[in-house]
């Protein structure tokens, strides 16, 4: 019998397969299991096997993240990254900081502020001006819907009282009219497509930052939620190439293709070319990212009724489709019968059951395939809505580090979604219970890639520790799933959206060795305990990508 490469041992192993059987040791040879089990994998043990003693913690499945931005995030830490803060002075002061240590920058350009920051959760050109007053600035916030600019921006881009908000988007304005400072949505493009393209040299190490960072939470595998131009990033599919042509890309990657919603169906050849393109070593851009609406807290999140005053009383707006439902009824047909993935965005119960609409006559025009479309967010989904899921086989694609109380929804949400709309929010319980395919993900850099810290709210409802913003009750506890499950959709579920179960997402024999170290066993913690949880090794083909100082 072969020699291992390398074995686990003495510690509990997570499968992560149909069972979720147990193991204490798992012996890997050529990048692969070749066998799992208990102290009999001895006999795998050669004189030039590495032995990883687990001394009671944990070993299971790479983490895959079904919905993450790491070159926008990588880039963002290359810039002025405001995700560390999460007051109004402490933004300000980090970017007078950043100024004054690039006095040569053309634009000053970073991100990751917290509308519950500000009143409203609209900053004011005002403010950067006096840190800014004399070259453009532009600062998306943390969810990417909304950026801060200030007034030499506003300036440049020609944005002034008398300029019309676009169909998919609004300037945030003074009581005169005047621009304040706040872009939502499509308003954004007004501004960022004046912003200078960063070099491919700049993207690629912008992935590479952001590889690192998401090897070290374990994570082996994501799809990367929009390939394309898309803000002020520029389009990551390049550096994907590149890393992929030249050996760095270490991870598993799946590209979801942006659907440019200015455009219509006249578009569907050229993401066909595209996916020929964006195609080497591991990578393969085989989805289409269709964003079809915006964030309840902006009031852009695509709505069934008309968002409430803050009062209690309706009022005239119920969000944004930016896709219109009769070319979302033609463009997910045509684009599942090309055999492409779709990875929707949908935040508002009105996007979620167009998204499933749209699904549905693609299954009655083209007949059951298996594209594995999924839905990213489901923030407020109808009930009626639930076992849809499961009868068209759309998986949940879940951001579960957002289920839980804290300022943002608190302050910007539920007032203004009002009841009973605030009960169906992130319903992962009934959608378990309905028997929908559950995936996970983090949707970095909008929040953390930490996927132990989504999994604690997944299971607890409330922030894990170290991200608590207050003191809160539990977020409707009756949509917790337990910690199996939620470990199972990070691992084995996102594994199966994105085309890659056969070789990954279990720890079974014949499967590739992406695997995890965690620093304990999670379920020998209390369930207040599971956030605090860090990955301590990571491998993908049996290489170690991350090693933790106490590893």
């Amino acid at each position: 019998m072969p020699h291992a490469d390398l074995v686990f041992t003495g510690g509990p192993v997570f499968t992560s397969d149909t069972v979720r059987s147990r193991a204490s040791s798992v012996a890997v040879a050529d990048g692969r299991i070749v066998a799992v089990g208990g102290d009999e994998l001895a006999e795998f043990v050669g004189p030039r096997t590495e032995i990883v003693d687990l001394r009671g913690r944990m070993l299971l499945p790479g983490f895959q993240d079904a919905h993450v931005h790491p070159v926008w995030g990588g880039l963002d830490m290359l810039r002025c990254d405001l995700a560390p803060y999460s007051t109004a002075d402490e933004y300000v002061e980090a970017i007078a900081h950043y100024v004054s240590e690039h006095p040569d920058d053309e634009w000053i350009l970073g991100g990751g502020w917290q509308m519950s920051a500000f009143p409203g959760g609209t900053p004011t050109a005002a403010a950067l001006d006096r840190v800014v007053p004399d070259r453009p600035a532009f600062f998306p916030n943390r969810d990417g819907h909304g950026a801060w600019v200030n007034s030499a921006a506003l300036r440049l881009a020609g944005i002034d009282r008398d300029t019309p908000d676009p169909a998919d988007g609004r300037i945030e304005r003074d009581a005169d009219g005047t621009p304040s400072g706040t872009l939502h949505e499509g308003a954004m493009g007004l501004v960022n497509r004046l912003l200078p393209d960063e070099p491919l040299d700049r993207l690629t190490e912008a992935l590479l930052v952001g590889q690192r960072y998401l090897h070290s939470f374990g994570i082996t595998a994501w799809q990367d939620a929009i390939v394309g131009s898309y803000g002020d990033a520029g389009d990551p599919g390049p550096a994907y190439l590149r890393a992929a042509a030249d050996g760095t890309l270490t991870a598993r990657v799946v590209g979801a293709i942006w659907w440019d919603r200015t455009k219509g169906l006249e578009q569907i050849p050229s993401l066909i070319e595209r996916r020929e393109q964006y195609r080497g070593g591991r990578f393969a851009a085989t989805s289409v990212k269709i964003m079809q609406d915006g964030v309840a807290e902006n009031f852009t999140a695509s709505m069934l009724e008309p968002y409430c005053d803050g009062h209690g009383h309706f009022t005239d707006n119920s969000g944004i489709s930016f896709v219109a439902p009769e070319v979302l009824n033609e463009a997910v047909p045509l684009l599942d019968a090309e055999g492409f993935q779709v990875h929707f965005h949908a935040i508002g119960d009105r996007a979620v059951r167009e998204c499933l609409d749209a699904v549905e006559r693609a299954i009655g025009r083209n007949g059951r395939g298996d594209n594995r479309h999924h839905i990213a967010h489901i923030q407020v989904v109808h009930p009626e809505d639930i076992p849809r899921f499961r009868r068209l086989g759309v998986a949940a694609n879940m951001q579960s580090l957002w289920a839980a109380l804290e300022p943002q929804m608190v302050d910007l949400t539920l007032p203004y979604l009002g009841e009973p709309r605030s009960a169906w929010q992130y319903p992962f319980g009934d959608l378990l219970r309905a028997g929908a395919v559950l995936a996970a993900g983090s949707d970095w850099s909008v929040s953390t890639p930490d996927p132990m810290a989504a999994i604690h709210v997944a299971v607890n409802r409330k922030a894990a520790p170290g991200h608590e913003e207050g003191e809160y009750d539990a977020f409707l506890p009756e949509q917790a799933i337990d910690l199996a499950t939620s470990l199972t959709a990070y691992t084995a579920g996102s594994a199966w959206v994105n085309r890659l179960d056969r070789s990954t997402g279990t720890i079974e024999v014949g499967k590739r060795a992406d695997l995890v170290v965690l620093d304990r066993d999670p379920f020998e913690a209390p369930a207040d305990e599971i956030g605090a949880t860090r990955a301590l090794q990571t491998f993908v083909d049996g290489d170690r990508v991350y090693a933790a100082a106490d590893a």
